[in-house]
């Protein structure tokens, strides 16, 4: 019987579905648990060059599981104040991952990314959405700050101001309105997600892993260093990759006019 994430692997790219379609995959059960273990293997894991994560039936995540938590099945940030802290704070590297691991990752958004969904969608080094996909912080609806790393995400994507105003107002903006404001890297029709998304990701894992892997290193520089800084990693990077197999491979099919064929090496 599946479990509340489905992972699966073909021609070097990892699909990992959240899989509770039944409450819009929010983050119950063992679904964040299986998630951070996933992405902690998949990082190491040379076999796979590229990430996709979406979600089970009608939705991305809802977020948070509140009928777990308003029932008290499962009651949220169990234990001290600084046991809560601590567990929440392991779980939430599952953004971390999916923003650093060094290889991309592609957030493919059917239907509502609300919360912690909407976190992990926006940790995700590229968006592509259907037409069906909204998305909404949703923390404040609930008497949350939030968390997963939201307000880090939106605050670079779409400005302090935007990204102050839909924690704020909570409030929840279409597919179109996502794409203007460059959280949707494309948007296609929903029956088109699918393959669109797995055809970028399958391009991705053919190409130059080595150079994704700097490339990652670079744009974490570019968020958080100074100038200075991003310029040493750039030549780091460049003389790293200048050494690659791929490289190599690259200067032979420019001559020859062709396509390289890529080996992540």
């Amino acid at each position: 019987m599946p479990g509340d994430l489905i992972v699966s692997e073909e021609a070097g790219v990892a699909l990992l579905t959240m899989n509770r379609p039944d409450s819009l995959n929010a983050l119950g059960g063992t679904l964040l648990d299986e998630l951070l273990a996933a992405l902690a293997r998949i990082a190491t894991d040379m076999s796979v060059g590229c990430v996709v994560l979406t979600g089970a039936g009608r939705g991305f995540s809802a977020g948070g599981d509140m009928k777990s938590r308003a029932t008290g099945e499962r009651p949220i940030l169990e234990g001290t104040r600084e046991q809560a802290q601590m567990s929440l704070r392991a779980r939430m590297e599952a953004s971390r991952l999916l923003h650093e691991m060094p290889k991309p990752t592609i957030a493919m958004v059917n239907g509502v990314a609300a919360g912690a969904g909407m976190s992990l969608m926006l940790a995700c080094d590229m968006r592509i959405g259907g037409r069906s996909a909204r998305m909404g912080t949703a923390f404040a609806r609930m008497g949350f700050s939030g968390d997963f790393g939201g307000h880090w995400f939106l605050n670079r994507l779409v400005g302090p101001a935007k990204a102050r105003e839909l924690y704020f107002t909570a409030e929840v903006i279409d597919a179109a309105e996502m794409h203007r404001l460059g959280l949707l890297n494309r948007l296609v029709e929903d029956a088109e997600l699918g393959e669109a998304t797995l055809a970028l990701a399958r391009q991705l894992a053919a190409g130059p892993r080595v150079a994704w892997h700097h490339m990652k290193r670079n744009m974490q520089v570019a968020e958080q260093g100074t100038l200075a800084e991003a310029l040493d990693v750039e030549a780091y990077g460049m003389t790293r990759c200048r050494d690659t197999e791929d490289h190599k491979e690259a200067l032979r099919a420019f001559v020859e006019k062709r396509p390289p064929v890529f080996h992540g090496r």
